[in-house]
């Protein structure tokens, strides 16, 4: 890349840097009522859930682009109790990936939070491009990663594959879009304000909706917090891959301490090995926070016996004595998985919409975004990403997966201070999916919001947490006025 071509990129870079800088974008024009929307959402096809008693199934109709409405109407399925003069009102949750549809997992929200489903009417919807109505179906992708993977790499021709299935389908599966499809659901419910509850990913969608449409939100649940506004700090992992050291240690500070640093075991670990090798051993420590959120029990429920024990693993493969380490990663290796359960076809149509990247965003030409990642690569000093490296930073799959993906109109990306309105965040300190750090970083810009750490957990808290002092938490927000 020669001195005029990297000036120009990098002038590009600024240019769409500045253009990210505004508050909420285009979230408040899609989807309301300018946008064309001429008669009432409703919801139709009422009919039992299979399976589910108490929840009734619907269909709720969206506009594929809320800017030409007649284009084409995607069919989104909708679940809701069916108390429907429920004290509290509306209680919406929000599911993750993007990518993992929200009406199957009703009931067993249900089960978790009984208290909560007493005095709330519960309500999950089916993202556009997932569920049983309408996932994306990108078949290589979903071979290679199926099951949902931020880290893990796919080839080329999966990403191309997916691209051209989607075709000029791809920018109308963003953040935004979904944000819209929200305030029509609420429309179609009929009610003047909901509750937000979101998880991991929901956490962006929450937020974001909250930017959008403030008096429309009475609270908010942000679960295993993700940054609603997106920087290529994020697209990088960077705070990911530094918290890896944190937890780790805090791992084996557990009695019986360790009595060797298994965050030192990593680093050499990974320096051991090349920058593919490197990236898939960040997805299995992170993806091994989902079996034994201590890092430590050999024996994990629902595990192959005797293979756990991520900080022994990592001592061992520094001692010379790679096999149960390299038995991890091939165990926690993602692959197949039904599209109903999670779209990779969706989560990458969503992720190369809404990040921004070191190369700008999805608006950046993709001669571009090569030489620019590369140019970050020799950026990046040891300490940004210790203890794995810039090179497993740069070849993870959320640089990796958008590198090729055809140049479209960016999702927006509102930043600033969320609304003033209640709002509880819930993270595991054990979390390096979505790391406590970024939890702090959130909860700075809630002037009412309330920070709840749970000690020793990982991911999800709602939905594995062990103990009950998050879910506790949850309950007591949630009972006030």
């Amino acid at each position: 890349m020669n001195s005029n071509t990297l000036a120009f990129a990098l002038t590009l870079l600024a240019f769409t840097a500045a253009c990210d800088s505004s508050d909420v974008g285009v979230e408040e024009d899609v989807g309301s009522d300018s946008a064309g929307l001429a008669s009432p959402p409703q919801l139709t096809d009422p009919h039992p859930c299979p399976g589910m008693p108490g929840f009734t199934c619907s269909t709720l109709d969206a506009p594929l682009d809320y800017r030409h409405p007649a284009r084409e109407t995607l069919k989104l399925q909708v679940a809701t109790a069916d108390n429907a003069d429920a004290p509290k009102g509306v209680l919406l949750f929000l599911t993750g990936g993007p990518g993992q549809p929200g009406v199957p997992f009703i009931s067993r929200l249900k089960t978790r939070i009984p208290e909560v489903a007493n005095d709330y009417r519960l309500v999950m919807i089916d993202q556009r491009g997932t569920g049983e109505l309408g996932a994306i179906d990108c078949p290589a992708l979903q071979r290679e990663i199926g099951g949902g993977s931020d880290i893990w790499t796919p080839t080329p021709d999966a990403v191309a594959e997916c691209a051209s299935l989607l075709g000029d389908k791809a920018p109308f599966y963003s953040s935004d879009d979904t944000v819209a499809d929200l305030e029509r659901l609420r429309r179609a419910l009929g009610v003047p304000k909901m509750v937000l509850d979101g998880v991991s990913y929901g956490t962006i969608t929450a937020a974001r909706y909250a930017l959008a449409h403030p008096r429309n939100v009475r609270k908010v649940v942000l679960d295993s917090v993700a940054p609603y506004h997106i920087t290529p700090d994020a697209s990088l992992y960077l705070t990911g891959q530094r918290a890896s050291a944190r937890i780790l240690r805090d791992a084996c500070a557990a009695a019986p301490a360790c009595d060797f640093d298994p965050a030192e075991d990593l680093a050499a670990v990974v320096r051991s090995r090349d920058a593919e090798a490197g990236v898939r051993l960040f997805h299995t420590v992170v993806t091994y926070e989902y079996v034994d959120p201590s890092y430590r029990n050999p024996n994990p429920p629902n595990f192959p016996p005797g293979q756990g024990d991520m900080v022994g693993a990592l001592h061992e493969a520094r001692q010379g004595n790679p096999a149960h380490l390299d038995r991890l990663v091939a165990i926690l290796r993602p692959g197949g998985g039904s599209i109903a359960d999670f779209s990779m076809g969706l989560h990458v149509a969503t992720v190369c919409a809404d990040y921004r990247f070191v190369w700008g965003n999805a608006a950046t030409p993709i001669e571009l975004r090569g030489p620019l990642l590369d140019f970050a690569e020799r950026r990046l000093r040891d300490s940004d990403t210790w203890p794995f490296t810039p090179a497993v930073a740069v070849n993870q799959g959320f640089s990796k997966t958008c590198l090729q993906w055809p140049v479209e109109r960016p999702g927006s990306n509102p930043m600033g201070p969320l609304p003033d309105i209640p709002i509880l965040l819930l993270n595991g300190d054990h979390d390096m999916a979505t790391p406590l750090e970024w939890a702090r970083q959130v909860a700075a810009n809630a002037a009412r919001g309330e920070l709840v750490i749970v000690k020793g957990e990982a991911h999800s808290i709602q939905n594995r947490e062990r103990g009950r002092a998050g879910r506790d938490a949850l309950i007591r927000f949630l009972a006030k006025p």
